[in-house]
Formats: structure tokens, C-alpha cells, sequence
């Protein structure tokens, strides 16, 4: 088959998809992208910017690390990043006090981790090494940053995938992208057109066959798309809900050694930074950390929007799988009355908007990124080869230390059309 007769059709059209649809489409190739939602993005959701008063990030909000691939893109797209900056300050059940990051065993984990050969979950290294009474404040902390920052199970995540972020204390870069991530996929999508990249939203794909040296891609509403070759970008849960070849589907049996996580992200404007004035030492607080129901919340700044983010990672989210978007909200709400002992109901009288997700109710995500467990890296390569006529790609299979899931998305996307063009 000729270079320009190859037709390729990506399932998803999130940062994997329109990472490899916009490679392809440069190197001449034929490309149409499926996306089941009625936008592309996938998990990355802006939401309006009249509710909130700025680019706000219903989904993947942060840059993490280097991120050479999007910062790469940012500058084609003549986008900025805004590093975050301020201070991390935590709840203990009786007062707010500024995060101290000193822990007595801090030196002896490092030497662990830098010892460590065999990998293992993060919860059995911890009763391995630090097993005592006096290691509890620093065992709890692990295990909070697994659940939270990487959505993960520590009885099943990796220590060795950890190992990086943990030697380099959890002081890697982060930033923002002003004009937010939607900026970002806006460019890749036109990008993407200009390069005669067709584009349909609202398939649903439900079965891949293949017939010989052709594919085909049947969709939920009866459209049928024949081609030499697919790429599937979709999130790992969603694999086993499209029906696949044998070759293909025989390799998903290995999606079980990738850990996938959920979070649930809630966000409230306010009138005013009440918190703020309540509390003037909290002027330059970006990370809020408790035990309350929404653990984690975020500030914008050093921007000033009247904006708190809440966040709850991990398998213990299931604890609020019976609440709508409102119970989030109403959950939110009551967990920063008791952090600032303020009644809930004043809190609730500055809200001016807001908006919540859990993704695991999300019917095209089911969750919010990958994890690595001891045996993720096999997985990773054998779902990653190019074999038969369908490929997978997508940010579960390219997670690396310290990588954050847009960066893994459009690296794997990047790999992915490198591999198809060099056959």
C-alpha cells in the first residue's frame, strides 16, 4: 500500500490522539480521529470562563517537571507557562500551621531508595523500613502523596516508579499554562485541520475488525469507517468495552498490571478570598493540605481569582461514590468550614460559582490517569508494540517518573506515529 493511500483512524481525541493525528496528517498521512464527547480534550476540560473568571481546569490543570514535549508545543502555539510559586500549609484537626517538610527518617528513606534494586509495593516497603511508632507521621505523609498526587493504591503502586519524585522531595517544577490547557488543545486541533485532519465527534466506537491488510471501526450509531490501521488512545477502562481482533485483544490482559485511578475535582468562586482576610499569614498559600472529606485544596495563586480548588485522589474515593456534582459541592463547602471553623453556612454565602467532577462517573474516562504497580513497564512495552493493524497509545503507556499525564499523553502519541511511520 502507498505512502498516501494509508488511511489511519485514531480513537480519542485527547493529547495521545491529537498528538499522533497531527504527526501522521504532517507526514502525509490520511488521518480521521473518532471522539466519543461532543469536544475534543478528553480529560482535559475547561470550563467557562464567565463562570469562573479565568481559563479554569475541570481536569488536568498543572505542568509537571520539564515536560519537554508540551512545553515544545507551547511555544509553536505562542503560549506561556506560570510557574507556581507560594507556600504549602496543612490542617491538623485543631489549627493551620505552614507545612514543614523535615522528617527525622528523611535521610534514611533516601538511603533506601537509593539502595533499592527489587521493586515493590509502596506499602510493603514501608512496614519493611519503617514499621515503628515514631515512623507513623512519615508513613502517613507517603501514603496521603500516593493516594493524592498520583491517585494511587500503596498497596499496589511501585515503589521504584515513585523513587524519583520521592529523592527529589516533591520539589520537581510545576506550572501553568495561562489561557489553561484548552489553549493548548485548540491549537493542536486547528494544527491538526490545517494538515487535512478530519475530525468527528459523538462516535462512540464499539467493535474494530480486521479484514486482511484492511481495518474497519464500527461506531454505536451505525458509521463505518474502513482503513489500514487504527490507533486507540482511549483511558485504560474503556479498553474492554470495544470489541477487538483476537492479536489485539489478546495483549489486554496485561491492562491489569497498569494501575488506573480516580479523582474527583471540585471547584468554588467566592465573592471575596475570604480566606484571606481571615487569616492575612495565608496571603501567599498555594497548597492546603487536611484529613477533611476533600483533603487537598489549591489557591490560583499567585493570581489573585477568589478560587478554591478541591481535590481527592485515590482509591478512598469510592467513600463519595453516592454523591451527584451538588453533594460534591455541599462536601466541599463543609470541609473548608471546619478547616477555617467558620459555620458552613457563611462559607456557602460567598459562593458565586461552581463546578464538580468524580471522573469515575465520567462515561469516556472512568477515572483520571494511570499509576505504575512493580509490573507496569512489561505491560507498558507489550501494549505499545505496533502489531496486527491495530496500535494502542496514550498516557498509561508512557508514565514515567516525575511525568505528568499530559506530558505522557502527547510523548505517546508522538511514539506512537514515529513507530507507524518507520514501517
Amino acid at each position: 500500500m502507498s505512502e498516501m493511500a494509508e488511511h489511519i483512524v485514531i480513537v480519542g481525541a485527547g493529547a495521545a490522539g491529537l498528538m499522533a493525528a497531527r504527526e501522521l496528517a504532517c507526514a502525509g498521512r490520511k488521518v480521521t480521529v473518532l471522539e466519543a464527547r461532543a469536544r475534543c480534550g478528553g480529560r482535559i476540560h475547561p470550563l467557562p470562563l464567565s463562570e469562573f473568571g479565568y481559563p479554569a481546569e475541570g481536569g488536568a490543570e498543572f505542568v509537571h517537571g520539564e515536560a519537554p514535549v508540551t512545553r515544545g508545543l507551547l511555544r509553536e502555539a505562542g503560549l506561556s507557562l506560570q510557574e507556581i510559586e507560594g507556600e504549602q500549609w496543612s490542617f491538623d484537626g485543631a489549627r493551620l500551621s505552614r507545612e514543614e517538610r523535615d522528617d527525622p527518617h528523611e535521610a534514611e528513606l533516601q538511603a533506601l531508595l537509593r539502595d533499592l534494586q527489587d521493586d515493590l509495593p509502596v506499602a510493603e516497603f514501608l512496614r519493611r523500613h519503617f514499621a515503628g511508632n515514631d515512623s507513623a507521621p512519615m508513613r502517613h505523609s507517603i501514603e496521603r502523596m500516593v493516594e493524592g498526587y498520583d491517585a494511587a493504591d500503596p498497596e499496589r503502586a511501585s515503589t521504584l516508579a515513585l523513587r524519583e519524585e520521592w529523592m527529589d522531595g516533591g520539589h520537581a517544577p510545576q506550572a501553568r499554562i495561562d489561557g489553561g490547557y484548552g489553549a493548548l488543545v485548540d491549537f493542536l486541533v486547528a494544527d491538526c485541520r490545517r494538515h487535512g485532519v478530519t475530525i468527528h465527534l459523538g462516535c462512540v466506537v464499539s467493535a474494530i475488525e480486521e479484514d486482511g491488510r484492511e481495518a474497519v471501526v464500527r461506531c454505536a450509531g451505525g458509521d463505518v469507517h474502513g482503513c489500514s490501521r487504527v490507533i486507540l488512545t482511549v483511558p485504560l477502562p474503556l479498553l474492554r468495552e470495544i470489541a477487538l481482533p483476537a492479536s489485539a485483544s489478546a495483549r489486554l490482559a496485561v491492562t491489569d498490571d497498569i494501575g488506573f485511578g480516580n479523582v474527583i475535582k471540585i471547584l468554588l468562586r467566592f465573592a471575596r478570598p475570604w480566606w484571606r482576610e481571615r487569616h492575612q499569614d495565608l496571603a501567599h498559600m498555594t497548597f492546603l493540605l487536611s484529613e477533611q472529606k476533600i483533603p487537598v485544596w489549591w489557591t490560583q495563586y499567585p493570581s489573585q481569582h477568589a478560587v478554591l480548588t478541591g481535590w481527592f485522589g485515590g482509591p478512598r474515593t469510592l467513600e463519595l461514590d453516592s454523591l451527584d456534582p451538588q453533594g460534591l459541592i455541599e462536601a466541599g463547602l463543609g470541609s473548608l468550614a471546619a478547616i477555617f471553623k467558620l459555620p458552613r453556612e457563611d462559607v456557602a454565602g460567598e459562593l458565586v460559582a461552581a463546578s464538580a467532577t468524580n471522573w469515575a462517573h465520567d462515561p469516556f474516562a472512568r477515572g483520571a490517569y494511570s499509576w505504575a504497580t512493580p509490573r507496569t513497564r512489561a505491560a507498558q512495552a507489550i501494549l505499545a508494540r505496533a502489531d496486527g493493524l491495530v496500535s494502542f497509545s496514550g498516557e498509561a503507556l508512557y508514565r514515567g517518573p516525575d511525568m505528568g499525564t499530559v506530558e505522557a499523553a502527547l510523548a505517546s502519541g508522538l511514539e506512537t506515529a514515529g513507530l507507524i511511520l518507520r514501517r
